[in-house]
């Protein structure tokens, strides 16, 4: 099989650590201005520059997200803007617009053209008509099957990459493309500034009762009535490489440098051991990882066409797992911890470090600075000793799984 991109998201530079320690092959990222999610701290133009410098220093390839649909009092702005982009040498533009296509040719020629999952490319004349105005990839739209992609892939040239997301949250919109936040909010989900009205509980009105709210389902917990569920492709690898997938594209902007290393590094190991092992499934260690992180109930998406990934009943996150301490580094036989959620002696830790399997670390003897004995670490970023004689690495992630994993918040 060939080996596909495994592609992380970089909300900000933490999480553009976390996706390079974790073994991402390209990051995607967003600038200033011009990118689907403002809610991320995303980066200046100095913080590009670095950032670029910091990926290319470990092979990783760094994409930027131009795939907002900016309005024509914006444009002016935009030559500048791309031309930076070359110059810290970013690898390619994520783009949606044509005029912005054309505006990256003009100004940033080296840089390689994506068409964003935006522009709904759901078929091979409109991949190949794309191509034809320099793109290098497109990133399709995400209501498409298995299937439907390899058709694709058959009818278009071999040098037209093409990208699928494969984890992460799904907008209830074909390929994102919604006005309810801006009709609801004023916050315009073209251009980067969604609230996620699809994610709020909902119940009915009737107009002459002003005030008195009913539940659509009787449940008793109201409806969540255009909440999808997440995506999850871990233990499909091989059928997405087989469709003709060349980068698997991990959701998440947003979300917490946490998520991207646990996310990561999943997909980082199932795509390895897919090539190493084709006739075997993905261990069950690497599927499990992909609940160690808050979600919504996971689906396949329309990858094998008969269901939607909506999810119209339940709307909280199920939660296995939580971070309780960040390993700092070591000081004699002692491991020096800073305490992430409280903790108690006797308890037993996971610990996630990049490139391998999890495994288990005893807190049996637990101490605050001063070497006095503790029961539990119960304060926020409090400094605490593990006797241990465990090989912990600095930055390894400790966690604890939940005693009822499935549970939801």
């Amino acid at each position: 099989m060939r080996k596909p991109e495994v592609l992380a998201p970089a909300g900000d530079m933490d999480r553009l650590r976390a996706a390079l320690r974790f073994g991402a092959d390209a990051v995607y990222l967003a600038g200033s201005e011009f990118g689907m999610r403002s809610a991320p701290a995303n980066f200046t133009p100095e913080e590009l520059r670095e950032a670029v410098s910091l990926a290319h220093a470990q092979g990783v390839r760094v994409y930027l997200t131009c795939n907002t649909i900016p309005r024509s009092d914006e444009m002016e702005r935009l030559p500048a803007f791309l031309a930076h982009a070359q110059e810290v040498g970013v690898d390619a533009f994520i783009l949606t617009d044509l005029g912005v296509m054309e505006l990256a040719r003009e100004y940033a020629p080296k840089v390689e053209l994506h068409i964003s999952t935006q522009a709904g490319v759901a078929n091979y004349a409109a991949a190949n008509a794309l191509h034809r105005l320099g793109a290098s990839r497109v990133v399709l739209a995400r209501e498409l099957s298995l299937s439907e992609i390899a058709v694709l892939r058959e009818r278009t040239p071999p040098e037209l990459e093409i990208e699928a997301f494969v984890h992460g949250a799904m907008c209830m919109s074909f390929s994102g493309r919604c006005l309810l936040s801006n009709y609801l909010t004023g916050r315009d989900a073209n251009r980067g500034d969604c609230a996620q009205p699809c994610r709020w509980k909902y119940a009915l009105v009737e107009e002459k009762r002003p005030g008195q709210y009913m539940e659509i389902e009787t449940a008793g917990e109201g409806s969540y009535i255009l909440n999808s569920r997440d995506m999850c492709m871990i233990e499909h690898i091989p059928e997405l490489i087989q469709a003709g997938v060349t980068s698997l594209k991990i959701e998440g902007r947003a979300k917490s440098a946490y998520y991207v290393s646990v996310i990561t590094n999943a997909y980082r190991q199932a795509v390895d051991w897919c090539l190493e092992h084709p006739a075997e499934p993905v261990p069950a260690w690497m599927v499990r990882e992909t609940e160690a992180i808050s979600h919504r109930p996971y689906s396949t998406g329309f990858y094998f066409g008969s269901e939607p990934g909506q999810e119209t009943v339940h709307g909280g996150y199920v939660r296995d797992c939580e971070v309780i301490a960040v390993c700092d580094g070591r000081q004699g036989s002692d491991l020096l911890l800073t305490q992430k959620n409280r903790f108690f002696r006797g308890d037993v830790a996971d610990v996630l470090e990049p490139g391998r399997r999890p495994y288990e670390v005893p807190l049996d003897a637990i101490f605050n600075e001063d070497g006095e004995p503790l029961e539990s670490a119960p304060h926020p970023a409090m400094r605490v000793r593990l006797r241990s004689d465990a090989p912990v690495s600095p930055g390894a992630i400790l966690r604890k799984w939940s005693a009822l994993e499935g549970k939801t918040e």
